[in-house]
């Protein structure tokens, strides 16, 4: 097999909704991330982190598992009729690249689907390369740029 890692995670990940006691982990994950990225992190830009159950309650967060370690997130909030945004996607750094954030997405795009959601947007900071390229391969396109963000939209 080309990429046992793969096979792995693919098989052993378990994606599921928060859960209170997911809290800190949650929150040490999407912030490793930022913190990875930029080098740097301003507390004071996250304050939907300090309490996930309460900023994401109109909405789902959802926490990918490989064992009884959480490798991953992503979330969506309705935005108005038919429209969901998505967001706080985040893959552990030693953990990416095993297809964990495509299956983390396809949950959301399902559970999307399932209350009758018609459009995803989402944006992401326009130098993260890697992540625009995995948005459109999933069939994201771009809908504009601004302010060093990309947006995205998907009509499903």
């Amino acid at each position: 097999m080309k990429h046992p890692e793969k096979a792995a995670a693919h098989h052993d990940l378990v994606i599921r909704p928060f859960q209170p006691a997911d809290q800190p982990a949650a929150k040490a994950l999407i912030l490793d991330g930022l913190t990875g990225h930029w080098g740097f992190l301003d507390p004071t830009l996250n304050p939907d982190l300090n309490h996930i159950a309460v900023s994401y309650a109109a909405g789902v967060f959802l926490t990918a598992w490989l064992g009884d370690r959480m490798v991953g997130t992503g979330a969506f909030l309705p935005e108005g009729y038919g429209i969901y945004r998505i967001v706080r996607m985040s893959v552990r750094a030693e953990f990416r690249r095993l297809g964990i954030g495509s299956m983390v997405l396809h949950d959301l795009v399902g559970r999307i689907k399932a209350l009758e959601g018609h459009t995803i947007i989402l944006e992401t900071t326009s130098t993260w390369c890697e992540v625009i390229q995995f948005y459109q391969r999933f069939g994201f396109t771009i809908t504009g740029e601004q302010n060093g963000e990309t947006t995205f939209s998907l009509a499903i």
